[in-house]
């Protein structure tokens, strides 16, 4: 069985990610920092589903963990699907903190770059012997990186390293028949944005009257986009960054 590993997985995109890649008979693992109990309730819906998955621990801006993250995703494996193989690897566990470049402090930049930048390219570099010849990665980037959204600087700047990074992951790993891409969503209602969203409603009217489609993305949109560039139907598609926000700001 096809194996994908979605760091961030137990809400939001990554959950939706999660449910589709599984709906597709892919067996998943999820990761969490926090809300295990999210976590465990996803698993149990894709078990009571007829699939097969599981939930690790992982804080991706800890990178002195990945070792024995690795060890435990290896166990994991073995136990659950008989293989100690992944098929792909999705970078998609983040967050959002949106504060102009005057007012940005050295701690919130390095949060963020820990988490949407170091975190996983280390992590893609520690699970690298685990994911098979053949296999993929999704690297979750954003539509910030095109369109300058004020105060999503320093998080538009680690998100476009990862549009750069990817085409890199495509070649150097290219070898191995690994192919790397990235998703770029434009706005979403998720658990990170939900709040905001409801205390700003005249905002999210703004995003939708700026989207071709009218209205922004819903988790289950960006997940079902991931599960299908998984598929063996892309299978041509590498080095890419493909933006999946409804037509925003054309």
């Amino acid at each position: 069985m096809t194996v994908i590993l979605i760091t961030g997985g137990n809400r939001g995109i990554g959950a939706s990610t999660a449910i589709e890649c599984s709906t597709r008979g892919m067996g998943v693992v999820i990761t969490y920092r926090s809300h295990a109990e999210e976590a465990e309730a996803l698993v149990a819906r894709l078990q009571a589903s007829g699939g097969k998955a599981a939930a690790l621990q992982l804080d991706v801006a800890n990178l002195a963990s990945f070792g024995a993250f690795k060890q435990k995703l290896i166990e994991t494996l073995e136990t659950t699907w008989g293989s100690t193989q992944l098929h792909g690897l999705v970078n998609n566990a983040g967050f959002g903190n949106f504060v102009a470049i005057e007012a940005l402090k050295e701690s919130e930049f390095d949060e963020l770059l820990n988490v949407h930048l170091k975190g996983p390219l280390f992590l893609t570099q520690a699970l690298l012997p685990v994911i098979e010849d053949g296999g993929q990665i999704v690297n979750m980037t954003s539509a910030t990186t095109r369109v300058a959204t004020p105060g999503a600087a320093p998080y538009a700047a680690f998100k476009g390293s990862m549009e750069v990074l990817t085409r890199y992951m495509a070649k150097e790993f290219g070898s191995r028949g690994i192919r790397a891409n990235a998703i770029s969503p434009g706005a979403v209602r998720t658990d990170m944005t939900r709040e905001a969203l409801d205390q700003n409603p005249d905002f999210e009217a703004l995003l939708a009257s700026q989207t071709a489609l009218e209205r922004i993305a819903t988790a289950d949109d960006v997940g079902h986009a991931i599960a299908s560039l998984l598929s063996q139907g892309n299978r041509w598609v590498n080095a890419q960054s493909i933006e999946v926000s409804g037509g925003y700001m054309i």
